[in-house]
């Protein structure tokens, strides 16, 4: 009897401290959610509690405004995806968002893949088996989305779910049955007889789908991607039965197609749902082997500029001549731009040397130049490439967002200027393997070429933003030709020098003058040290500028003294050298491995600071803005972009244009890119850019006015006025 007793005693003790933690989790899961102008957002879970070792369905709600939506994991013609970046306790593990089934919404003449309304994007987390009930565990997370209707607005929360831990998880009253229907509601595999076949047609995929014997008739279907530039979103899908009872869809190929497209793989909607074994599905997945052959369908017969005037996003009126014929613009104005100065001065001593029975040399000088910048560019474009198809957020000018590429770059650059002041000579410190060294005229043309690049990607010309824009959206062979077009324009002026020599009658004869001139040079590339110590400053911190600076202190005196050695002066002095290298090396070493993963996890920085005009940039705080009916200005800069600083200095901080700012009471946004952030590199893709700068104007109740990439105060001030 006692221990019957003992029994249903400890038996009603676990039922009250589970009832108890039931009542606790209500009052925890009930939280306020978060809302943003156009979007209520929170996190909730299906059960009421987390249990040790059992995986958990939680989901981020996105209650929509009335004629708003977001988007699906493909957006369809223009958009972004809804993201969920997790902050979870150790031993936790979030799995892939699981995406509803999207509808088809029709914007103008566009048709994007999303949701209106209210949207639960399902999450399975993996629970630790030794958390211990009765506790509190608090999950995490940043979401991001980009809420859209007549125009669009790049929105985001941090959301937070405090989860009390039991032994076992019961069902949460509120949130239960929702997930529960949400989950229910998911794509699934075709089951009971179905079989599903897709072939390529040219133009077109023919998507097979053939019934059990008995099936009730699915209605109407549509076929939705899950990767973009395989389907034409806006392009009609016919669909057919067949005399043997087979459904037949004719999905149209993507005028702008992708690479690797050897599956069929995404999700088919019906009206009436498709009988599974023990369920009726409105939507099922399709992953199917993609036979036959696919090319690029044609492209929508709509009129871009009416697109561009909805506002919806990036959709490019640009073809791929005219976007060669703009980058091959933008290359020739990188000439002009102060961070490619420091080089093409130094190629604009190898000029001066040259002569007319040197005509042979002097073309394969050029021709060499022109291939080190091209092939440069298209390596650039390929990480690039590579990169953003592996999931990064990146852009042009991204490796300058690395504090190790900043640093070699001004080591680089140091060792260049004491090149030019004297303090040694390259034939002395690099021998060379087979008679190659940089006293050789070809491997300096080539190298010279290489470097250009490296040093003018920081930059953005006039007429380059459109042209990356659309190239980094394009297939890979479009891509690469837009970029070509960019290293031959850049290439072009020295090219036509080297082949022409009647051209340089202009310039003076060789004589003793040049080794005063090559000294001057050293000073434009001592001040690019300089910059890019500024920029090691932002990005890091103080500490990092002194161990730069004694880096180069510490690399001077080795190259003084390998060069004291290398004379026969004191050849003692090559042991010091030695050391001295390898002090650089020390000090320099945690610049030089730090990455963009260390990067990004460091505060952000104040690129403005003591400029309390301008406010940090945030998706949230520009959706405040906005709605508001303010008019806002945002400057999308980094600290090591030379021509936002240049705009910055001359154009936005200067006297008329902060009045302009002022008389209308513009809200000023400054988006910092100066180290990776994916929230800036996803707005400049919404507005179809891929580097900085880039000026844009939010006026209320009209569509986003982008500025050009180098301003002038007058073309500000006419903008801020026509408010």
């Amino acid at each position: 009897m006692t221990s019957i007793f003992h029994h249903l005693h400890n038996r009603w003790l676990r039922w009250l401290t589970t009832a108890i933690v039931c009542v606790a989790a209500q009052a925890s899961l009930y939280a306020a959610p978060v809302k943003t102008p156009h979007v209520e957002a929170e996190l909730i879970s299906e059960n009421a509690a987390l249990a040790p070792g059992q995986p958990a369905m939680v989901a981020l709600r996105l209650q929509i405004e009335d004629g708003w939506h977001t988007y699906w994991r493909n957006p369809g013609d223009s958009g972004l995806p809804t993201t969920l970046d997790w902050k979870l306790p150790p031993g936790f593990r979030a799995g892939a968002i699981e995406w509803p089934a999207p509808k088809a919404l029709h914007v103008g003449p566009l048709v994007n893949y999303g949701y209106d309304g209210t949207v639960l994007h399902l999450v399975k987390l993996d629970v630790p088996a030794d958390l211990k009930p009765g506790s509190t565990v608090d999950l995490a997370a940043r979401a991001d989305w980009l809420v859209c209707k007549e125009t669009c607005i790049p929105d985001g929360a941090d959301l937070k779910l405090a989860m009390p831990v039991a032994e076992r998880a019961a069902s949460d009253a509120r949130w239960g049955p929702a997930i529960g229907a949400a989950r229910a509601a998911l794509p699934e595999p075709l089951r009971g007889g179905w079989h599903e076949d897709a072939r390529g047609d040219g133009q077109k995929i023919i998507l097979t789908l053939a019934p059990p014997a008995g099936a009730p008739d699915p209605g109407e279907m549509r076929f939705f991607a899950y990767a973009e530039r395989q389907i034409e979103p806006s392009a009609p899908q016919i669909l057919a039965r067949a005399a043997n009872g087979t459904y037949v869809l004719t999905l149209p190929v993507a005028y702008r197609l992708g690479s690797g497209f050897t599956k069929l793989d995404g999700v088919v909607t019906s009206s009436n749902g498709f009988a599974n074994v023990d369920s009726v599905a409105q939507a099922v997945v399709v992953d199917v082997p993609l036979t036959g052959t696919v090319v690029a369908g044609p492209k929508p017969a709509f009129d871009d500029a009416a697109i561009n005037a909805l506002g919806v996003g990036p959709v490019s009126s640009l073809t791929l001549g005219a976007a060669v014929l703009l980058a091959l613009a933008g290359g020739l104005i990188l000439n002009l731009m102060p961070c490619v100065f420091p080089v093409l001065s130094l190629k604009a001593l190898s000029l001066t040397t040259a002569s007319d029975p040197d005509r042979r040399a002097s073309r394969l000088s050029g021709a060499l130049f022109a291939a080190g910048i091209v092939l440069t560019f298209v390596a650039l474009a390929l990480v690039l490439l590579t990169l953003r198809a592996a999931g990064e957020q990146v852009g042009w000018g991204f490796q300058l967002q690395s504090p190790a590429v900043v640093t070699a770059l001004a080591v680089l650059f140091f060792v260049l200027a004491l090149n030019l002041s004297g303090v040694f000579e390259f034939g002395s410190l690099l021998p060379g393997v087979g008679g190659l060294h940089m006293r050789n005229r070809y491997a300096d043309a080539l190298l010279s070429g290489v470097l250009a690049v490296i040093i003018a990607s920081p930059c953005t010309a006039p007429f380059m933003g459109a042209a990356l824009g659309f190239a980094l959206a394009q297939p890979t062979a479009a891509t690469i030709a837009v970029f070509v077009a960019l290293g031959i324009g850049m290439a072009l002026p020295f090219v036509l020098l080297s082949w022409f020599p009647g051209w340089r009658r202009g310039l003076p004869r060789p004589g003793a003058w040049m080794t005063r001139l090559k000294q001057v040079l050293a000073f434009p590339l001592y001040a690019t040290v300089a910059w890019l110590i500024w920029v090691i400053g932002a990005q890091v911190d103080n500490d990092a500028v002194v161990r730069l600076l004694a880096t180069l202190v510490i690399l001077a005196f080795a190259l003084w003294a390998w060069r004291t050695f290398r004379s026969g002066a004191a050849k003692g002095w090559s042991v010091a050298a030695l050391v001295a290298a390898a002090c650089a090396i020390v000090v320099a070493w945690p610049l030089l491995r730090a990455d963009a993963s260390a990067n990004a996890s460091l505060a952000p920085i104040a690129s403005s600071r003591g400029d309390t005009a301008w406010l940090p940039y945030t998706p949230a705080r520009l959706a405040d803005l906005t709605s508001s009916g303010r008019a806002v200005f945002v400057d999308f800069t980094a600290a090591w972009c030379v021509t936002c600083q240049v705009n910055k200095r001359l154009v936005l901080n200067s006297a008329d244009v902060r009045e302009a700012f002022a008389r209308k009471n513009v809200a000023l946004v400054r988006a910092d890119w100066t180290r990776r952030d994916p929230a800036i590199t996803r707005a400049l893709t919404a507005l179809g850019r891929n580097g900085v700068p880039v000026y844009v104007l939010y006026r209320p109740g009209r569509e986003p006015l982008l500025l050009p990439e180098v301003l002038q105060t007058t073309l500000v001030v006419n903008a801020i006025a026509a408010l």
